[in-house]
């Protein structure tokens, strides 16, 4: 493993002051919260040269681009990065972070379910509509992802977009990433009228949604990655569901041992913020 050496405290154990007194309450309400220089631009540069080498190093995916299927051509994805690197561990492991995500939810405590690295490649395709919790087998919404782009992100490059206020939405729950979430959830949505938030994403910022928002993002027209790095917190009381489906069958492997009915307390599962221990 690779590690940064420190002779300062570190931003990512520092308070974010950014919240507002309504940031939980507007959270309910949206599904999602896009918030401003989460993240210095020094601290992302610290990073991002890791993030990038471990995705290059463990990375799969070996098709042409033009061979691949819809969610093959959305993103390159690698999962779990802070378990080859102790330097995206400090990352994924931050006090800060995990704070807000915390806050957000509205929970004295969050823990880890992993990271995912997502980089989407110059002129790849769409991320269709979609929610998260279709692969969690959880046992209530309190959870949600962190999207830590390590770029600026402007319109061309697929910035992440999300339909205001769909947490409530039930219908395509049931559907996962694919053509078919696409088109279904693009009507839906629209019939329904939620706003479609889509924004560009400065160096630093961040956005949290939760579980069951629906977003979506665009294609890559740039002649560069689109490097973002996600991190997926639960409410540190949340119990294992019954899976409802094949792919919540293969997410049980992220809380090795666990049975339906319990907290998934596992190495893997790790508190990484409890306001009672702050």
């Amino acid at each position: 493993m690779t590690a940064i050496t420190r002779s300062r405290v570190s931003e990512l154990d520092l308070p974010y002051e950014g919240l507002s007194g309504t940031a939980t309450a507007d959270f309910n309400r949206d599904g999602f919260a896009h918030l401003s220089r989460v993240l210095s631009p020094e601290t992302i540069a610290e990073y991002e040269p890791t993030i990038t080498s471990e995705v290059i190093r463990l990375n799969t995916q070996r098709l042409p681009l033009a061979e691949r299927d819809t969610y093959g051509k959305a993103f390159l994805q690698v999962t779990n990065l802070w378990q080859h690197s102790d330097t995206v561990r400090e990352l994924v492991f931050s006090r800060r972070l995990a704070k807000i995500a915390a806050d957000l939810l509205g929970v004295h405590a969050v823990r880890l379910y992993h990271d995912q690295a997502l980089y989407k490649e110059p002129s790849g395709g769409i991320t269709p509509w979609h929610a998260d919790q279709y692969y969690w087998p959880l046992s209530s919404d309190r959870c949600l992802t962190l999207w830590l782009p390590l770029q600026e992100t402007p319109p061309e490059m697929g910035p992440l977009a999300f339909a205001r206020g769909s947490h409530n939405f039930s219908h395509g729950r049931d559907l996962p990433i694919s053509d078919a979430s696409e088109a279904q959830l693009k009507q839906g949505l629209a019939e329904q009228d939620f706003e479609d938030i889509v924004a560009p994403y400065a160096l630093g910022d961040a956005s949290f949604h939760r579980g069951w928002t629906f977003h979506h993002a665009g294609p890559n027209h740039s002649s560069v990655p689109r490097r973002v790095m996600t991190v997926i917190y639960l409410d540190a009381d949340i119990r294992v569901a019954e899976p409802t489906n094949d792919n919540q069958i293969a997410d049980r492997h992220w809380m090795p041992g666990t049975p339906v009915g319990q907290i998934p307390d596992t190495p893997l599962n790790p508190v990484l913020y409890d306001a009672g221990h702050a």
